[in-house]
């Protein structure tokens, strides 16, 4: 396929870690996130269905219970997923409002994803949301759910399974760096950028990093894993940074940017 391709896209989903929701002091970015509330509502204006997987909660909740950093315990996390989901989705829908688009939670976890009957009602539910304009704002359900024992605690292979599931066209990752590199920029400046990749080989594996953020669950590594989701499933797929939410209209509009994954010719 051609970027230019990208536009006839029309179900769309978009992830944002909690290193795109963030300041550095891990206050929330609440410019940030209102523009990324303007990107997607404006998509949705053009005629495109967007789902929006969002991480985030367990920060906003550490925030709320006036904690110093994120919790490392699985009952901490819990807890404080349990309050941050509540605030999280306070602050989407008063952002979505602002442009008369209206917002709906979906919390998922592995064994909804695995059951085939669950996993039918999530798609029902998906489409019956987007048929009627809505965004719905999904996440793992972390008040219940484990790291250990989900297998969907990392938001990147969340967004996949909810790719797959929706039947979407596109999954648009967007993370703290511009897209794939074969070594970390961070400590490699001379590493070069992959703005296509057709197959994701066992040198691009080796090339991915850990967690890139202390506050994330992700890194490059979880992203190579559901950019091979997607494209076991003939999605397309994209790292990009989050740092202007306006790159998603650059994106959409076939522009040469991020890094995407897709199985067809030349991009």
């Amino acid at each position: 396929m051609t970027r230019e391709n990208l536009k006839n896209h029309k179900r769309i989903v978009i992830k944002v870690g909690t290193s795109t929701l963030t300041y550095s002091n891990s206050q929330l970015n609440l410019q940030r996130i209102e523009k990324i509330c303007l990107a997607l509502s404006d998509l949705c204006n053009q005629g495109k269905e967007m789902i929006l997987v969002t991480s985030g909660a367990i920060a906003v909740g550490a925030d709320c219970l006036r904690l110093d950093s994120r919790p490392r315990d699985i009952l901490g996390k819990q807890a404080a997923s349990a309050v941050g989901q509540a605030a999280l989705m306070q602050i989407y829908q008063r952002f979505f409002s602002q442009y008369n688009r209206q917002v709906a939670q979906i919390l998922l976890t592995g064994d909804v994803l695995d059951n085939g009957v669950r996993q039918l009602n999530a798609k029902n539910t998906l489409n019956t949301l987007l048929s009627m304009g809505v965004v719905p704002i999904v996440n793992a359900n972390d008040t219940i759910a484990t790291d250990e024992l989900d297998e969907i605690s990392d938001n990147d292979t969340l967004s996949a399974h909810v790719a797959v599931v929706s039947e979407s066209d596109m999954l648009i990752m967007l993370s703290d760096i511009e897209g794939l590199y074969s070594a970390d920029p961070r400590t490699a400046p001379q590493a070069a950028f992959y703005y296509e990749v057709r197959s994701i080989t066992e040198d691009i594996i080796k090339s991915a990093g850990g967690a890139g953020s202390k506050l994330g669950t992700g890194g490059m590594a979880t992203k190579l894993t559901a950019a091979q989701m997607c494209l076991d499933h003939n999605i397309d797929a994209m790292i990009a940074s989050g740092e202007d939410p306006e790159i998603l209209w650059s994106i959409l509009n076939g522009e040469r940017i991020g890094t995407l994954f897709s199985g067809g010719s030349t991009c």
